[in-house]
C-alpha cells in the first residue's frame, strides 16, 4: 500500500511541474515570443589594433672581456646604478703551462736579439764616426736596434699580462679591471668568482659578463597581426596595459612599423615599437608582459548600439524599432552607421539616444 502511495504521489509531482512549464512558455510567447528591447545609449567607441608584447629598455649593453681568465672580484650587483669607468669586475690571468713557458722563452730570445741589434748599432756608430761608413749604413743599424728594443717591450708586456693581469707603465697601464662603458642600471650580472672567461676577438663572441641599460629610457616591443597593420602609421596614440600593474595607464606613441613581416606559429606578424611617454607614476621593469592597444580612430559622446541588431539589404543598414503600443509589430527602420569597434557600432542617423530596438531570440537549428 505503501509503495502505491509513493507512485501516486511522484505521478502527481511530475503532472504539476510539466503543466507549469506549458503555462510559462504559453505566457512567454503571449508576452512577445522572446523578444528583447536594447536602447540606444550615448558613450564613446575606439577603432583600435592590439599589439602583444614587452616592455624593455631602449639599448641594452653587454659587458665583455678582451682578456681571458678566471673572475676574482665582481664590485656590483643586480639593479645597483653604475657610472662610465666604474669598477664592475676583475679578471685573473689563468695561463697554461705551456703559455707561461712561452711567455718566458719569448723574453729570453727577445733579450738576446736586442742585445746585439745594440753592439751592432754601437759599432756602426764608432765606424760613422770615424768616417768609415756611409750614413745610410748607420740609420739601418739603429733602426733595427730600435724594432728590437720596442719587441723586447712587447715581450715583457705579454709575459706580465700571463702572470700577473696588468701592465705597468709610467704613462698609464693596461689591467684587467673591466669597467662600466655605460652608465645605467645593472640588469644582469651572469658572472660570479671563480667563473672561466673567454675574450671577446674577432674570431669569438666573448663570456657576456654583465648587461647594463638606462632604465629612464623604456620602450614597448610587440607584433600586431597583418590584418590591422594596414591601418596603422607612426604617430598614433597607444594605450599599455600591464599585467601586473593592471592599474597603470601607461601612454606612449607608435614610433616604428617593421617594413617586413615575420612568421610564428602559422600566423604573419609586424614587429612594432612604442615610445612610452607617461608612465602614470607606475615603477616599469623590463620585461614586463604588455598589450597595447594601438587607437587608430576613437569617437565620444555619440549614439552607439550593438553591432548584432543591425540588419543589412541592398547595400542599406535597417534595424528593428518598437512599435507604439504593447500589441504592435516592430517597425523597420532605415539608419546610417559610422565607427564600429567589433562589438558596438555609432549610429549616425535614424535613431536617437532612447529609442529602444528589437533583438529578435537566435533561430534554432532543426
Amino acid at each position: 500500500m505503501k509503495k502505491l502511495l509513493k507512485i501516486v504521489l511522484t505521478i502527481v509531482v511530475l503532472g504539476a511541474a510539466a503543466f507549469g512549464l506549458v503555462r510559462a512558455m504559453q505566457k512567454g510567447d503571449a508576452d512577445g515570443g522572446g523578444l528583447t528591447l536594447v536602447a540606444v545609449e550615448r558613450g564613446t567607441i575606439v577603432d583600435k589594433a592590439l599589439a602583444t608584447g614587452q616592455i624593455v629598455p631602449e639599448e641594452e649593453i653587454s659587458v665583455k672581456s678582451q682578456i681571458s681568465g678566471i673572475v676574482k672580484d665582481c664590485f656590483v650587483k643586480v639593479g645597483d646604478p653604475v657610472r662610465v669607468g666604474q669598477p664592475l669586475v676583475t679578471i685573473i690571468p689563468d695561463p697554461t703551462p705551456l703559455q707561461l713557458t712561452e711567455g718566458e722563452r719569448n723574453v729570453e730570445l727577445a733579450e738576446v736579439t736586442h742585445k746585439r741589434a745594440r753592439a751592432d748599432f754601437e759599432r756602426e756608430e764608432r765606424i760613422f764616426e770615424a768616417g768609415l761608413s756611409a750614413r745610410d749604413q748607420m740609420d739601418a743599424a739603429q733602426e733595427g736596434f730600435e724594432q728590437t728594443r720596442i719587441q723586447l717591450e712587447l715581450s715583457r708586456e705579454r709575459l706580465a699580462l700571463l702572470r700577473e693581469g696588468k701592465i705597468k707603465k709610467a704613462t698609464g697601464g693596461v689591467d684587467s679591471i673591466i669597467r662600466a662603458p655605460a652608465a645605467g642600471t645593472l640588469l644582469e650580472r651572469l658572472v660570479d668568482p671563480g667563473d672561466p672567461v673567454v675574450p671577446l676577438t674577432t674570431f669569438q663572441e666573448g663570456t657576456p659578463l654583465m648587461t647594463i641599460a638606462n632604465m629612464e629610457l623604456l620602450i614597448f616591443k610587440g607584433t600586431v597581426d597583418e590584418i590591422d597593420v594596414g591601418k596603422l602609421e607612426e604617430g598614433l596614440p597607444v594605450r599599455i596595459e600591464i599585467g601586473a600593474l593592471p592599474a597603470a595607464a601607461v601612454t606612449g606613441r607608435l614610433r616604428m612599423i617593421a617594413p617586413k613581416a615575420k612568421e610564428d606559429e602559422g600566423a604573419t606578424l609586424f614587429d612594432v615599437e612604442v615610445e612610452i611617454e607617461d608612465r602614470a607614476g607606475a615603477v616599469l621593469r623590463a620585461g614586463y608582459s604588455a598589450n597595447a592597444n594601438i587607437i587608430i580612430q576613437e569617437k565620444a559622446d555619440v549614439h552607439i548600439l550593438p553591432e548584432r541588431l543591425l540588419l543589412f539589404e541592398d547595400d542599406k543598414t535597417f534595424v528593428e524599432v518598437a512599435g507604439a503600443g504593447p500589441e504592435a509589430e516592430p517597425e523597420r527602420r532605415e539608419v546610417e552607421i559610422g565607427l564600429s569597434d567589433g562589438i558596438n557600432v555609432e549610429i549616425v542617423a535614424g535613431l536617437e539616444e532612447g529609442d529602444e530596438v528589437v533583438e529578435r531570440p537566435p533561430k534554432e537549428i532543426a
